[in-house]
């Protein structure tokens, strides 16, 4: 069972909700888990210009992801740092390129999923999330979110991200919040529940 975690990440923050999703999927027995990353679409010029040059340096290593890939996996998380409430730029180029995927049915019945960061808590996490989730409609994809079964979903002792729609972090205006413990719980349960649930559809046949 093939568990694939494709995210798109300009500071860092969503990578680290890439790891922490791709570690709760590797607890699932049979799980390969492979993470992968979003071709960069921004200049090097732009990208130094904002800041983001050295952060990216951070997953640098991480392979970028071609399109018709995608239909390899059983399960595919996808995280994105969000956009005036939508995907970012460069995972919607990726989308872009994957009329021939669709058109062959390639991840049709396949479990998808979506995890974000925004710069605050009100700066379209769910929005964000739930657009996603029309795309992967249109592909046939299985939708999964997270259940109130994790419990770091009603933590009120901190400022926090996570939704029932998938988990999510708050990176503040300037980046400089890290995703906190509680977020990568959360990010954790979210891989493991995506693959079990991959694991229940591929054992049935």
């Amino acid at each position: 069972m093939k568990v694939y975690v494709v995210f798109y990440s300009m500071y860092g923050h969503v990578w680290r909700l890439a790891e922490a999703v791709a570690e709760g999927a590797s607890q699932v027995v049979g799980a390969d888990v492979r993470l992968w990353r979003v071709a960069e679409i921004a200049s090097d010029e732009e990208l130094k210009k904002r800041g983001a040059d050295v952060a990216q340096k951070q997953f640098a290593h991480v392979p970028v992801i071609q399109p018709e890939q995608l239909a390899e996996a059983d399960a595919i998380l996808f995280g994105t740092p969000t956009r005036f409430g939508n995907m970012a730029a460069a995972m919607a180029r990726m989308w872009d390129q994957t009329t021939k995927l669709w058109l062959a049915g390639g991840l049709i019945g396949k479990v998808g999923s979506v995890f974000v960061s925004t710069a605050s808590q009100h700066g379209g996490q769910e929005t964000t999330i739930s657009n996603i989730h029309t795309t992967l409609l249109h592909h046939g994809m299985i939708v999964v979110g997270v259940p109130y079964s994790c419990k770091d979903l009603v933590n009120m002792t901190e400022i926090t991200g996570g939704s029932p729609y998938g988990a999510t972090t708050l990176a503040d205006a300037d980046g400089s919040r890290l995703p906190s413990e509680n977020e990568l719980a959360i990010a954790r349960f979210q891989g493991r529940h995506v693959a079990e649930i991959a694991k229940r559809l591929v054992a049935g046949g």
